[in-house]
């Protein structure tokens, strides 16, 4: 059985003000008890891999294995530059009646001079919805820019999650590098740090067939 989770001010989740990671575990904690889960393999990339990497720290008892795809336990890069993405998505003006293909033309031309690289406007369009004929985001921008020091942090924690754990990032993306070995050493002493040849940051777009081998020859067998 897998499970897709929204993560919350994400898709259909709901919005909040507060976004951190220890709020954001405990959101994945709640559904795992209210569906009656008592262990599960998690799977969590950039601010989702964050997110598994707390709860795993915070409930080992709950996570039999992790894979965090292309994030590390160590400050993501510069803030600037996420806030840049997010300003220039609440920069975005659709007007009204449009249809959907015309709409995302147009939010993709507003971007681009901020989003460069095709492949992270692609992925930032997945998150433009039509809301009675108008064209919003979904995504809670304004939590999101509020919280970003937080999102590109990561908590402090001191005992380490003992389970098997994959790091699994794409070797175009600089989102795990030799810096941060010894930190994930120590908090996850068990990992294996595997890249994919030719992927980006969504290693899951960018490098579908070859994800879905790594992810499940690290599962356990049936």
């Amino acid at each position: 059985q897998v499970l897709t989770v929204d993560a919350r001010n994400h898709g259909g989740s709901p919005h909040s003000p507060l976004m951190s990671y220890e709020a954001m575990s405990l959101d994945v904690q709640h559904l795992l008890a209210r569906l009656g889960v008592t262990k599960c393999v998690l799977l969590g990339h950039s601010m989702g891999g964050k997110t598994a990497m707390a709860l795993a720290l915070q409930r080992p008892d709950l996570v039999e294995r992790l894979i965090s795809v292309d994030i590390s336990p160590s400050t993501t890069a510069a803030v600037s530059e996420f806030s840049a993405y997010v300003s220039a998505m609440k920069s975005v003006k659709i007007p009204e009646g449009l249809p959907r293909s015309a709409a995302r033309r147009l939010a993709d031309e507003q971007l681009r001079p901020v989003v460069q690289l095709a492949e992270l406007r692609q992925f930032l369009l997945t998150n433009l919805v039509e809301v009675e004929g108008r064209h919003i985001w979904r995504v809670n921008l304004e939590a999101i820019s509020h919280h970003l020091s937080d999102i590109m942090n990561f908590p402090v924690f001191h005992k380490p999650y003992p389970g098997p754990t994959l790091f699994l990032g794409g070797s175009n993306s600089p989102y795990i590098s030799p810096k941060d070995y010894p930190e994930i050493r120590r908090l996850f002493p068990k990992a294996d740090i595997q890249f994919i040849e030719g992927a980006g940051h969504i290693v899951h777009q960018d490098k579908f067939e070859e994800f879905m081998t790594a992810v499940l020859n690290f599962l356990p067998p049936p």
